[in-house]
């Protein structure tokens, strides 16, 4: 079975980024957009990153241009925008589609192991959340209308565990 160290993906500047180095730690991975009405969810999550990163939560962004081209900026000008506004110094990688064939294999995999709700795989729209154990594996799937705020007893737990 899976868990999220068999992934690669590279990081918003081009680099590779070690999802091995992720065994043991839980994960927070989260599709994101610049010009979406969720956006402002960028400070929360960055709040997340801040509370628990010492305490082993690793926040992973993954910017996506699918719904609604909310992020049809560059990689360069994304991580502008989320420095700039939000002060973002959680992992952010490179732009990818997280619906459909060209879906990278991450959320192919996320989607089909913490599924929506009424069981749908698919992801709706920006700022879908998943927690990932730290045995690697997903453990809970969150909306888009999901603030990043109440995501902290389920951090807790996966802390915990």
């Amino acid at each position: 079975m899976a868990t999220i160290s068999d992934f690669n993906a590279s990081a918003i500047d081009g680099a590779p980024f070690d999802f091995a180095a992720l065994q043991g730690k839980a994960v927070l991975v989260v599709n994101t957009a610049s010009a979406c009405g969720f956006t402002p969810q960028f400070a929360g999550l960055e709040k997340l990153h801040r509370d628990y990163a010492a305490r082993g939560l690793v926040l992973i962004g993954f910017p996506c241009n699918q719904f609604g081209a909310q992020d049809a900026g560059s990689n360069a000008e994304i991580a502008s925008f989320c420095q700039k506004n939000y002060g973002v110094s959680f992992a952010m990688m490179e732009k990818v589609a997280v619906n459909g064939a060209g879906a990278h294999p991450l959320f192919t995999w996320l989607t089909s192991s913490a599924r929506g709700i009424l069981g749908t795989e698919s992801i709706k729209w920006n700022f879908t959340k998943f927690l990932v154990g730290k045995d690697g594996r997903p453990i809970k799937r969150f909306g888009s209308t999901d603030a990043p705020d109440a995501l902290r007893g389920a951090i807790e737990a996966a802390l915990a565990a």
